[in-house]
């Protein structure tokens, strides 16, 4: 079968790897049909993991079940399934409290596990023609319709980039009412301000600097922020008072809840070709109302073996704890656990409710792979999410 591998810093290839086989009798074989680049997908293409030359990438599978171990008893070949990102066993103590991200048999080395990832567990990646899916009744998630049709690019995004917006606003704590800002415009970024609109936010601000980005903020009903024009804290406090905020409340002129979708690699705004992993924390604690909260999204991984301008490699980070406790600011952190999220999405969009693929910019075939790649890491030609359609 094809697929897409880790060859080297900032080089994939699509090269013939052996076919998935089912390997247990609990596993499920699925041909995919789309399978979608992740932000996380350029921390192993950027050889800031310890990712391994040869090593099949992916983590966002949508596809049809082609064949199943003798113990799967909830989907059947020609089932059109939807797979999370973090794959899990269903029945240990984690899972079964539903903290299917950190479940405590899918990787003997610590909680959790998770397709095509370093770090992550042994398991192929799903930018191929084919994926082994352990646990299959845990792990694939029933969709409706035919492959091709009007919702494969939302289907596709409930592996992980809807239900970790939907986990990051759901770390906020974002209700109705809310003011909220979300630190980065990523497929994350716009998919967490998304869901706070979902969700009844009053107002949802989107900070990035990439004009491509900045604009599909807008057209989902966000309010752009460009850091370029300076100090997004002051601008977002700007808005708020440009449109009056209610007798009383003069205090409380900066958001309700703040999202950090930008991670390890946030840029440094005095100096942007430094990385400065604390700036979004540093920013978040001087706009977030006291009581508020703020949700981190964005990864931060325990090592980086090849720390940017600026990072040192460790990510212990310097945070403005005096700020978030004088204001009792709420802080969460943490993986998505997709399976709290998928079915409910799965609804949202199947009513027609919610329709994520609106941040969907690019498709390709498992060919293009290497050239989206490119221009996903350079932030070109406007490529925010790209989905590759193998057959």
């Amino acid at each position: 079968m094809r697929a897409v591998v880790y060859a080297d810093v900032r080089t994939v290839a699509v090269r013939e790897v052996p076919d998935a086989t089912l390997e247990a009798e609990t596993d499920a074989l699925v041909r995919i049909t789309s399978t979608a680049l992740c932000g996380t997908d350029l921390h192993m293409y950027d050889g800031r993991t310890s990712a391994q030359p040869g090593m099949v990438l992916g983590h966002e599978p949508l596809g049809v079940v082609q064949a199943v171990g003798s113990a799967v008893q909830t989907v059947r070949p020609g089932t059109r399934v939807v797979i999370p990102t973090h794959l899990f066993c269903g029945t240990c103590v984690m899972c079964a409290r539903g903290l299917s991200a950190a479940c405590l048999r899918a990787r003997a080395e610590g909680p959790g596990a998770a397709y095509g990832y370093a770090g992550m567990g042994p398991y192929r990646g799903a930018q191929a023609d084919l994926l082994r899916v352990p646990w299959a009744d845990a792990n694939c998630v029933p969709v409706p319709g035919e492959p091709g049709d009007a919702y494969e690019d939302d289907f596709v995004l409930l592996a992980d980039a809807f239900v970790t917006g939907w986990h990051a606003a759901t770390l906020a704590e974002v209700a109705p009412g809310d003011t909220v800002a979300v630190f980065g415009a990523g497929a994350i970024g716009l998919l967490g301000a998304y869901s706070a609109l979902l969700r009844g936010a009053s107002v949802v601000y989107s900070v990035d600097g990439v004009d491509a980005r900045l604009d599909k903020a807008g057209e989902i009903g966000a309010v752009p922020i460009d850091f370029r024009q300076g100090d997004p804290v002051e601008q977002i406090r700007a808005d708020r008072a440009r449109h009056g905020l209610p007798l009383g409340e003069a205090k409380l002129g900066g958001v309700d809840k703040v999202i950090d979708a930008v991670g390890f690699q946030a840029r440094n705004r005095e100096q942007p070709d430094q990385e400065c992993p604390n700036q979004v924390i540093s920013d978040a604690s001087r706009l977030v109302n006291a009581a508020g909260a703020i949700a981190v999204a964005g990864v931060f991984p325990d090592q980086d073996p090849h720390p940017g301008p600026g990072a040192d490699g460790h990510e212990n980070l310097v945070a403005p704890w005096g700020a978030l406790f004088s204001k009792g600011v709420t802080v969460r952190f943490g993986r998505t656990h997709d399976r709290r999220y998928t079915v409910l999405l799965r609804d949202l969009v199947v009513a027609g409710r919610a329709r994520p693929s609106r941040i969907v910019t690019h498709h390709g075939t498992l060919a293009d792979a290497p050239e989206l790649y490119r221009r996903f890491d350079r932030r070109e030609a406007g490529v925010i999410k790209a989905v590759l359609r193998p057959s």
